[in-house]
């Protein structure tokens, strides 16, 4: 009934789906760039080069860097004119097949999202917040999947976390997955990476598998605690997760929350005020600031 992907079949497997190499304006090369992810304890990344005339338009080709225990998902991050405050969009696509054409000169960024999904790919709103996308944006990109709720990289500068506009636009029903992701460059004056990403649940290690995942909101995200299971009834939600200084619970009421903490790693908490809210989402707080966050979760 909630679309919950904690006990579908198979198992979660980590990964980051917005990572830039040496083919745009990354300092490593795509070999490097995943066996720094793979020895970091990741199962998969996406290498999303920026899809700009000045790097040649890349779809960076990383099925040779794949293994029986390390795989790839092949994207771009796209580029088109405009936002009201930006001079073009940033539109993360992964599953984008290698022979993708670059946007004609009339292409506007919702159509070149468009014309991405239609080909295969998981499209998201890059880092919203440093974008300085208004609601009027994020409600034309009708392609999205999913919204890039937390971005390392953006972090850095103080604008990572793009929960509110989410929010917002969750409240008008919008039907949108969440995700994290580093968006690393590897250049000498950036964050460390390994800072953010997602644990989709699948099956196998397969990229196809991987990408029905996320398309299906099958995965959760995260900088830290883990998520082990979320289960509701009709009165409470229970959530099972590694050690929490805080479990919250919101909605799309203003000023109402629910929380339980203390180093637990179960609790169930009401939700008997979240009835005017069509959606509830959990997140999960460290003793570290770390945070976990399920994906949207559907009342109705």
């Amino acid at each position: 009934m909630h679309n919950l992907p904690f006990d579908r079949p198979g198992r979660f497997w980590r990964g980051n789906l917005h990572t830039h190499s040496d083919r745009s304006d990354g300092g490593l090369p795509p070999d490097q760039i995943s066996r720094l992810y793979h020895e970091a304890g990741y199962d998969f990344v996406a290498i999303t080069d920026h899809f700009r005339p000045e790097y040649g338009f890349p779809v960076t080709d990383t099925r040779p860097l794949r293994t029986s225990t390390f795989t790839t998902l092949i994207g771009a991050e796209l580029h088109a004119p405009r936002t009201e405050f930006s001079e073009e969009w940033h539109i993360v696509a992964v599953g984008l097949p290698l022979g993708f054409s670059p946007p004609t000169s009339a292409e506007s960024g919702p159509e070149l999202a468009r014309r991405a999904r239609a080909a295969g790919a998981f499209i998201g709103m890059a880092h919203p917040a440093a974008s300085l996308l208004t609601l009027a944006d994020a409600e034309s990109l009708e392609a999205a999947h999913a919204v890039e709720v937390y971005n390392a990289l953006s972090a850095w500068e103080d604008r990572g976390d793009s929960w509110h506009l989410c929010d917002l636009l969750l409240g008008r029903g919008h039907r949108l997955s969440v995700y994290a992701a580093d968006d690393a460059h590897f250049q000498p004056q950036d964050p460390p990476a390994h800072a953010a990403w997602v644990q989709v649940r699948a099956e196998s290690l397969d990229p196809a598998a991987l990408l029905a995942a996320l398309k299906a909101g099958h995965y959760y995200a995260s900088t830290g605690p883990e998520i082990h299971a979320i289960q509701l009834d009709d009165d409470s939600i229970t959530v099972r997760c590694s050690p929490a200084g805080r479990v919250l619970v919101t909605g799309c009421v203003p000023g109402k929350r629910v929380r339980a903490g203390h180093g637990r790693t179960e609790c169930s908490l009401p939700l008997d005020m979240f009835r005017e809210s069509a959606y509830v989402r959990v997140t999960v707080i460290d003793a570290n600031g770390g945070r976990a966050w399920s994906n949207p979760i559907w009342l109705s």
